[in-house]
């Protein structure tokens, strides 16, 4: 799984790719945020919880998968946001408390940050509850907004919002806030959903919602153009994710996936064939040799039988008898005549 983890963090590290994620999660697939506006930030959130005396406890430290900032214009507006991925190869059933907590903390960060600032500038503060906040009554903070991207070809299961995860009815939960969690998942997407992606993303996605699916896979490989020139970056990531094994030739920048996976065929029946041809060998000889032990055991008997008639000890049939035969059929095997 460490495999996995860290492919897809560096998968999707790529602004272009990042962008086209956020793209169809807040637009439908609109190109509203473009790769260049995207800045990174430091993606460890570190909080001190106050303890029953007001005295600061251990720190929490977390680290987000990815955390980028980025300025999106609407009518003439500009619109600040902090967007974060948390890249799954497994499916999570408390994920929504594990974003929640990165979301409140990502808040509590940019709240003290707004302290740091204000006595930085030595801005003053005009009343006492400003005072005793470090947060001013004009401050406003950044919206924080994390996606989940789930690198796996079975639907999602885990609970996608916090309600999912409580026991308590719907009296109780009118006083609770709930935290939704914002997912993509391959098999989620309906197929006419992916052209909304415009990066290799699409490819990737498409890929792994049908890798349980031999015979769709090679359908849809054959069919779409765009996977005849895919890049090495999404290759390795899909060998990794999917177990795939796609080949390719060393050296090359892209791969043509219509070819790998008719490679990987042509390498599958020949396997099978050999596969094959060695246990007919095996089973062949094992038969031969049960076939040969009976037939070395049965001439051994009527071996001795035959001395024992020369010898006088038997009569022809008695050992007739002994081999369960007529008189006619020993003489037939045996060659004695009375």
């Amino acid at each position: 799984m460490g495999d996995k983890d860290i492919v897809t963090k560096e998968y999707m590290q790529d602004s272009a790719i990042f962008a086209d994620a956020f793209n169809f999660l807040l637009y439908g697939g609109e190109q509203r945020i473009k790769p260049e506006q995207l800045r990174p930030v430091d993606t460890t959130a570190i909080v001190l919880p106050y303890g029953e005396n007001g005295e600061a406890s251990v720190p929490i430290q977390k680290y987000r998968d990815i955390l980028k900032t980025v300025t999106v214009m609407r009518d003439g507006k500009a619109a600040y946001l902090l967007l974060g991925i948390e890249n799954q190869s497994q499916i999570h059933y408390a994920m929504p408390v594990r974003n929640m907590l990165y979301d409140a903390m990502q808040y509590v960060s940019q709240v003290e940050e707004a302290g740091k600032s204000h006595r930085k500038g030595k801005s003053k503060p005009e009343t006492g509850a400003e005072f005793l906040s470090g947060f001013h009554r004009t401050d406003k903070l950044l919206p924080v907004i994390t996606l989940t991207l789930y690198f796996g070809a079975e639907p999602w299961t885990a609970p996608t919002d916090l309600y999912e995860m409580l026991s308590a009815d719907a009296e109780i939960l009118r006083f609770v806030d709930n935290y939704h969690l914002h997912l993509i998942a391959p098999a989620q997407i309906p197929d006419t959903d992916f052209d909304k992606f415009h990066t290799e993303l699409r490819i990737a996605l498409q890929f792994m919602k049908h890798s349980l699916n031999k015979t769709q896979l090679q359908k849809l490989v054959k069919e779409d153009e765009a996977y005849r020139h895919v890049s090495r970056k999404t290759a390795d990531m899909l060998n990794i994710v999917t177990g795939a094994d796609l080949p390719y030739e060393e050296g090359k920048e892209s791969i043509n996936m219509c070819v790998a996976i008719e490679e990987m065929r042509f390498d599958a029946k020949a396997e099978g064939l050999a596969e094959g041809m060695e246990k007919g060998l095996e089973q062949g000889l094992a038969e031969g040799l049960e076939q040969g032990l009976e037939q070395g055991l049965e001439q051994g008997i009527f071996g001795t039988l035959v001395s024992l008639v020369k010898k006088g000890v038997l009569t022809l049939a008695q050992a007739a008898e002994e081999a369960r035969m007529t008189v006619p059929e020993f003489e037939a095997k045996t060659g004695l005549h009375a």
